[in-house]
């Protein structure tokens, strides 16, 4: 039996897990949570079991936009280990889930003293880099379809399921889009029976029509990921 559902916790020795287990405590992570707010002090880490925790900027109008997204292949908060004490952008709970948590403090020390915990840390802190980076150059050149292809892949994949509670208005949100865009191309990719959507629900029906649909990012952030981690499943 794996000893945690998180990639990061299952991936540690036995003998640095056995370390860190009697520090984490399990949560409940409900959709629109907001762990941190940009420029505040970091002060809990967590590790997820289930669901999706998205990393946005904030812009003055009030419009967030995603750059990164992390589930139970990663962490959220371990930048706290490797000095950097403050959030660089607001991190809400995209998708309802569970997770692993500790302080800050205990997971600084941890990593001072454990090799092989704190070089996880720094791969998948390189790892939400990418993302954030790619994310970027995706919204710039990129049309919105295949981008919306990928953002929904991407979430497949954090979340490992077929069904998101997710509604349009969110959606276009993390995109930095309009929501009647969203509309129109939730409509397109249902009558491709690519997706099905209801109020508020996408079930993926047809991940490899939408792997073909999507933009070339999508296949870049899974080779990132691949190559950090050494080819690792997720």
């Amino acid at each position: 039996m794996a000893q945690s559902d998180n990639f990061i916790l299952a991936s540690l020795p036995a003998t640095s897990f056995a370390e860190i287990k009697p520090l984490i405590r399990p949560v409940s992570l409900r959709r629109g949570d907001v762990l941190a707010e940009t420029g505040t002090p970091i002060e809990y880490v967590y590790f997820p079991y289930s669901g999706i925790i998205s990393l946005v900027v904030e812009m003055s109008e009030g419009d967030m936009i995603e750059t990164a997204m992390t589930g139970r292949d990663g962490v959220w908060g371990a930048i706290a280990a490797l000095d950097g004490e403050l959030s660089v952008n607001k991190v809400i709970v995209q998708l309802e889930g569970a997770a692993a948590v500790m302080t800050a403090a205990d997971l600084r020390a941890i990593a001072k003293k454990n090799d092989a915990f704190r070089s996880l840390l720094i791969r998948h802190e390189q790892f939400i880099l990418a993302q954030a980076q790619q994310s970027a150059a995706c919204n710039a050149t990129h049309l919105v379809e295949p981008r919306m292809c990928r953002w929904l892949l991407r979430m497949r994949d954090t979340a490992v399921q077929d069904d998101l509670n997710i509604t349009q208005e969110f959606l276009g949100q993390m995109m930095g889009v309009r929501r009647t865009s969203v509309s129109l191309i939730a409509a397109t990719l249902q009558k491709a029976e690519f997706i099905k959507y209801t109020r508020g629900h996408v079930r993926i029906l047809d991940a490899d029509g939408l792997s073909e649909a999507a933009c070339e990012c999508y296949e870049t952030v899974n080779a990132h990921y691949k190559r950090l981690f050494s080819g690792k499943s997720k």
